[in-house]
């Protein structure tokens, strides 16, 4: 009876993650789909050729602040991926703090206007300040799983827990960073938006 038992708690634990999981997947896909919704022109009915060419390419930064938020959204959801595939189970306390992360995530395409439209520093920070709450958050949702083995397979290396943390910390650390040197030049501190890509793959 007690084997039973467990069986069917093992079966509802893994029913359980799935739907986590694939809820998770589609609000990362909104969020995503929701940044190209943002990248709109003004009135363009009636222009020519040349003068719809000139409109286009004025509206650069929303490109770019795409481009930017896209690989930031898709990074945060490689780290949600790589973390679900160690967690075995689940306690409200980890659906809670990952709908945090989801709130967080769909909140995303809002500062990702703001920075499109206003490069200043104000905005600068703000969306910075928005991707470390993302990435401190999943963080948060790694430790809870993985102290104490507490929702992950106790035989899980160490080492694998330890490479994620500091992974997830990568990212919020890079705009951490931002903010600082926003204050210095704006400009500048969205380029060092680039360290993202090697501070992650440097922790293997």
């Amino acid at each position: 009876m007690h084997k039973k038992s467990q069986r069917h708690f093992s079966i509802e634990d893994e029913k359980g993650l799935e739907r986590i999981v694939f809820f998770s997947d589609a609000v990362f896909a909104i969020a995503i789909t929701l940044l190209a919704l943002e990248i709109r022109l003004p009135d363009i009915a009636g222009l020519g050729s040349a003068e719809l060419l000139k409109e286009l390419l004025s509206i650069w930064p929303k490109y770019l602040s795409f481009m930017v938020s896209f690989l930031v959204i898709g990074n945060f959801w490689l780290i949600h991926h790589r973390q679900f595939r160690y967690i075995e189970r689940y306690d409200t306390r980890l659906i809670f703090i990952n709908l945090f992360v989801l709130m967080a995530i769909a909140f995303i395409p809002f500062p990702t206007v703001v920075i499109s439209e206003n490069g200043n520093r104000t905005a600068t920070i703000f969306y910075a300040m928005t991707m470390c709450v993302v990435g401190l958050l999943l963080t948060l949702l790694w430790l809870h799983a993985s102290s104490r083995h507490h929702l992950v397979s106790p035989d899980l290396d160490s080492a694998i827990v330890r490479r994620s943390i500091l992974r997830n910390l990568s990212v919020p650390a890079v705009f951490l960073l931002s903010i600082a040197v926003a204050y210095i030049d704006p400009d500048f501190a969205k380029y060092s938006w680039t360290l993202i890509a090697p501070a992650v793959f440097l922790v293997k």
